[in-house]
């Protein structure tokens, strides 16, 4: 399949690591920003096959991973109420709250929906004129045009019965937030080349530049994925900060000019929690007031007393900010596994521990 098989190609894979192997002469700590990299890592093994000197450690760019605890509940206390359709993309649906997910209240008979488009929650929302149908709008900036684009035809065409649950973050201010904490040491960053899509690489030059570190926007594919680390590291070596863009095929310094266009006229940027981390100042978005009518918080004001504790025994927190790996939780495989999860990062398709139970990493490394 092109633009697939040639980037799992074993030949080129092999040149990439002894590319690497040659230019690097000391030790190098470097994070993949987000969790399909991680996946492709582990998955691949290319985390064992680089040299010794390359640490990986791996990054919160998961958005499942870091909603905030007190968000779920909120969608699962939306979710319950007789008078509500939620409507949510998949990979929400097992996320635990503070007792249950939303897949325990649609066993219990509530209207939860499964969509593949926000768009369709309008749909939903034109056929049930006696229910508001409320849509978990989560992600990073990929996601973030379709829901604000909803949300613009939910004004104009005039929707009473329609609302968002809103959690979207930026990468940016995570990346600026790990840099700045005195316990993550990251020399240089690997990009998520589907957020650079929608929002180019140019936001990041400012982060390269103060914090003197290399930012590479990469791909997901293992060839994507060394082809990334290479220019990190040549870049390291050189001790000259700056952006890369190895994923080329589907990145520009830009990004998508009318995606950020349509982001900047529905959302404005505010502090946000992210779970297990803590509020990141201006690391999310929420709607503006010209459309706070759909804003679900704001619809539904009873829900924004949920206050929540998360689980003592998980330390999901330190994995996202690549302070811990998965096999360092005592936890992990034990009282937490995919059919048992103590938090998001064991139940998203995207999460790092759901990476290492999935591949059989049980052993520290």
């Amino acid at each position: 399949m092109k633009y697939l098989e040639e980037y799992r190609d074993p030949a080129l894979t092999r040149k990439l690591l002894a590319d690497i192997s040659v230019l690097i002469t000391r030790p190098w700590t470097l994070m993949e920003v987000c969790g399909g990299q991680t996946h492709s890592i582990i998955k691949s093994g290319l985390d064992q096959m680089l040299p010794p000197e390359i640490i990986l450690v791996h990054g919160p760019g998961c958005p499942v991973c870091v909603t905030p605890l007190e968000l779920v509940d909120k969608a699962i206390a939306l979710a319950s109420r007789p008078d509500v359709i939620f409507t949510s993309f998949g990979d929400m649906l097992r996320v635990p709250g503070s007792d249950r997910d939303l897949f325990a209240v649609k066993a219990a008979g509530g209207d939860v929906r499964i969509l593949y488009s926000p768009l369709d929650a309008l749909k939903i929302a034109n056929d049930n004129p006696d229910k508001t149908v409320v849509f978990f709008g989560i992600g990073f900036e990929t996601t973030a045009p379709a829901n604000a684009m909803t949300v613009v035809q939910a004004k104009a065409h005039g929707f009473q019965n329609f609302a968002m649950l809103v959690s979207h973050v930026t990468v940016p201010a995570a990346i600026t937030a790990l840099l700045e904490s005195p316990d993550v040491k990251v020399d240089g960053f690997l990009a998520a080349g589907h957020v650079c899509t929608v929002m180019g690489y140019w936001e990041y030059e400012p982060l390269a530049k103060k914090y003197r570190v290399p930012i590479i926007v990469t791909g997901f594919e293992p060839v994507d994925i060394l082809h990334g680390l290479l220019e990190c590291v040549r870049l390291l070596e050189a001790g000259k900060p700056g952006v890369g863009n190895a994923y080329a095929r589907s990145v520009t310094r830009e990004g998508n000019k009318p995606a950020q266009a349509i982001i900047q006229r529905v959302f404005e940027t505010c502090d946000r929690p992210w779970r297990g981390i803590g509020v990141i100042p201006q690391s999310g978005y929420r709607l503006r007031p010209e459309f706070a009518f759909y804003d679900a918080e704001l619809r539904f004001p009873e829900i924004r007393a949920i206050e929540t504790k998360e689980s003592s025994l998980c330390i999901s927190g330190l994995v996202l900010q690549g302070i811990k790996k998965p096999v360092e939780c005592p936890a992990f495989g034990k009282e937490c596994t995919l059919q048992t999860p103590l938090g998001a990062t064991m139940v998203s398709a995207e999460g790092t521990c759901a990476a290492y139970y999935r591949y059989g990493r049980y052993a520290h490394q």
